[in-house]
């Protein structure tokens, strides 16, 4: 059975209203991921000796920001186990 030739379109454009929403929350996700990294065509002034070494400011993403939220995350979580072997090691006395 054939569609009315009113309704041939609609699958089609279903089809690429999701994919533009999925897209457009992964941009999302991506940019809070890392940090709002983002590529520039232009190449970057180069430093003079009037222009010092400037130091990482907040507003400048990091890289190794996740990796040392997760090795801080690591690090608790093992204090955590420790104190509740110590506890338990205590209890058990």
């Amino acid at each position: 059975m054939r569609k009315p030739r009113s309704e041939a379109g609609w699958g089609l454009l279903i089809v690429l209203l999701a994919l533009a929403i999925v897209a457009f929350l992964a941009r999302d996700a991506l940019t809070a991921y890392l940090g709002g990294a983002s590529r520039t065509a232009t190449p970057a002034p180069s430093r003079t000796a009037q222009d010092p070494h400037r130091e990482a400011t907040p507003s400048e993403p990091s890289m190794q920001r996740p990796v040392e939220r997760a090795r801080g995350v690591e690090d608790t979580v093992a204090r955590g186990a420790e104190a509740r072997a110590k506890a338990l090691e205590e209890r058990g006395r």
